[in-house]
């Protein structure tokens, strides 16, 4: 480094970082340190570059902290970068390259360097390093520890402050991208850390007011996407082939990190990430995410998550509470439409379950959209191509389901949106479809992925739940989604036969031999029994709430009546085989009065006219759906905060990594 452009194999031997990292003290004031900021050199563009980079990089990080005790080095940089974010704005409106190009240089060897540091140490450790200057060797002042939240202050300022120009750009990346090194510390931990410094920082004092406005910006940031400056525009000098070494750091690595820390479970092929086209979007979306997932104060509540809980749209006139704190307000539409493109990020899918899930404006405005087919069709992708998909992505979009389904209205408006060549669904061409039965056709395929691959007993459940709540909504039904109900209980029906043969031949093996142990069929038993009356509970309230809107279901069951012979005396489905036993009955006799060889147009024909005379009050209406439904979303939402946490750690360690 230094005013000379430099390659990556020279760091280790550079004398600018030498002198940084060595054991002479280099005073703020010292003319050093322009000549250290004035550097260049080709950006990474692939992880294998980027790795060298961390590699050329860590002897010289090692040596400040052997150092940095006895030099005060890495707090004389730190001194020197809030010196000049002090003159950043102005430089930003007149235009100074120079200055801002220096900066940003400043910022980015002390995200390195911090990168390195929390790796390697503890908090209370980096704490002291942030304290040193230049005495001797365990001695520090005690007002000096402030420097470290005078620097998360500065750069949320940063952040908030500086206006986003082409010059600008990547110095705001880089601090967005300091900030979440700054909160990577939970990587080192496996339990949750509730007594970080940082956070400490973060929720406190002179943090705590930029709260709304760091929240808003960086979903501002999330909503417009930009995209880096063109090559011409930079800051400093670029290569041919553009894009700056922070767009390479950011692009590099975010794009092949995604599989590192795939969860497992559900789609246990790895996704490849899309391109990231916007560095400061994507980085402003991880911050936001690790912000809201931070614990709460002993004494105080996350201030980011109340941020993020009570936003509401720039069009509600309504005076804000009070009682709510670091509320701001944001354009709704824009919120919205950006949620929409996004979703095939698992981050920007992430975001969107949390803002349904915790933000009721959010969920209202949302809810009573007219173009729901343009959130939901992304999800619905996500789940079809499960296979292609990490599990923590399928989870997530199925809870967006769960939630959205538990709205009467969502599951009554979605089958009256006509959608027409659905490309992207290969089993069957779809040359019009309601926006309801393809939901039913994705949800049912995922469930038979699972039963072949994967088999998670909780997608099982939590796929059956989100067809639970819509069911009784269930509005003229596609045929294809009709008989794909259907066929999912005859795949039932027959694992339950086969689980049952098993058992019944492992009993009589027992018989001769004492000493081999049984398998536990009795559990996989109870499993699917479990699973086929959820099967039943669905079919039955669609026909006890809306018979007359679904001839196609009624189709369906009388053409593979026989199915449901075995459970009619089944001490387990008797109760709900009832409904279901009669409509099959009701219509199977009318068939029979028209005579043989019917059409598919008369049956359908002779099942509509039907519906109309079957009286109403034959079909007795069960409790025993609702009541599953409810359940299975709040067990499911308690379920969710460790996954959560996961998820958190997760993007944290994500975009931690994604700087070096």
């Amino acid at each position: 480094m230094g005013s000379n452009s430099s390659r990556i194999g020279d760091l280790p031997k550079n004398e600018y970082l030498k002198k940084l990292s060595g054991t002479e003290s280099v005073s703020e004031n010292d003319p050093f340190w322009n000549q250290l900021l004035s550097f260049s050199f080709p950006a990474p563009t692939s992880s294998t570059e980027l790795k060298l980079l961390e590699e050329a990089t860590i002897s010289v990080c090692r040596s400040l902290v052997e150092n940095n005790p006895r030099t005060g080095n890495l707090g004389a940089l730190i001194k020197v970068f809030l010196s000049r974010t002090k003159e950043l704005k102005l430089s930003a409106e007149c235009q100074n390259h120079i200055f801002i190009w220096q900066t940003h240089n400043a910022l980015f060897i002390i995200c390195c360097l911090l990168k390195v540091f929390i790796s390697e140490m503890s908090e209370e450790e980096l704490q002291l390093h942030f304290t040193y200057e230049e005495k001797s060797p365990g001695s520090y002042s005690s007002d000096s520890e402030d420097l470290l939240e005078e620097l998360l202050c500065c750069l949320m300022q940063l952040i908030t402050d500086i206006p986003l120009l082409d010059i600008t750009y990547e110095i705001s990346v880089e601090a967005i991208s300091t900030m979440v090194v700054f909160l990577s510390y939970q990587l080192f931990h496996k339990e949750v850390l509730r007594q970080s410094i940082s956070h400490k920082y973060l929720m406190r004092g002179p943090c705590l007011p930029y709260t709304s406005k760091l929240v808003k910006t960086l979903l501002y940031n999330f909503i417009r996407q930009e995209k880096p400056p063109p090559p011409g525009a930079h800051v400093f000098p670029q290569q041919s082939d553009g894009g700056g070494l922070l767009y390479g750091l950011a692009s590099g690595v975010a794009t092949g990190l995604w599989t590192v820390f795939t969860l497992g479970g559900v789609g246990s092929k790895a996704a490849t990430p899309p391109e990231l086209s916007s560095p400061l979007a994507n980085q402003s979306l991880l911050l936001l995410l690790v912000l809201a997932n931070l614990t709460d104060a002993p004494d105080a509540p996350n201030p980011y998550r109340q941020a993020i809980m009570s936003f509401k749209n720039t069009q509600d006139s309504s005076p804000f509470p009070s009682s709510i704190p670091h509320t701001f307000q944001i354009n709704f539409n824009s919120l919205y439409t950006a949620l929409c493109e996004q979703q095939t990020s698992d981050q920007a899918t992430l975001l969107l379950y949390t803002l349904l899930h915790q933000n009721s404006n959010i969920r209202t405005y949302m809810l009573a959209r007219t173009d729901m087919e343009n959130l939901v069709l992304p999800i619905l992708e996500i789940l079809y191509h499960v296979e292609e998909r990490n599990s923590h992505h399928v989870y997530m979009a199925l809870i967006i389901l769960l939630i959205l389904t538990e709205d009467d209205g969502f599951n009554r408006s979605i089958h009256e949106v006509i959608l027409k060549n659905i490309t992207w669904y290969s089993e069957r061409v779809l040359t019009e479809i309601s926006l309801g039965s393809l939901l039913i056709l994705v949800v049912i395929r995922t469930i038979q992925y699972n039963m072949t691959r994967t088999r998670d007993k909780y997608l099982h459940t939590n796929c059956l739940a989100a067809l639970a709540n819509m069911s009784a909504q269930f509005r003229s039904l596609h045929q294809y989604a009709a008989q794909r109900i259907i066929s999912l209980f005859s795949l039932l029906s027959k694992k339950h036969n086969k689980v049952l043969e098993q058992a019944t031949q492992s009993l009589r093996g027992s018989l001769s031999s004492n000493d081999v142990p049984l398998p536990d069929y009795a559990q996989d038993l109870n499993v699917i029994e479990e699973v086929i009356r959820m099967m039943l509970e669905i079919i039955n309230s669609c026909l006890t709430n809306s018979l007359h809107h679904n001839p196609n279901l009624v189709y369906a069951l009388l053409y593979k009546r026989d199915l449901f012979e075995q459970f009619r005396t089944h001490p387990s489905f008797q109760d709900i085989m009832q409904n279901i036993d009669l409509v099959i009955t009701f219509f199977s006799s009318r068939l029979l009065q028209a005579g043989a060889e019917l059409s598919v147009e008369r049956v359908l024909e002779i099942i509509k006219q039907g519906v109309v005379a079957l009286p109403k009050d034959r079909l007795k209406l069960l409790a025993g759906l609702q009541m599953y439904s409810i359940l299975a979303c709040l067990a499911f939402v308690c379920a969710v905060p460790a996954f959560f946490l996961l998820s958190s750690s997760f993007l944290s360690c994500l975009s931690e990594i994604s700087r070096i």
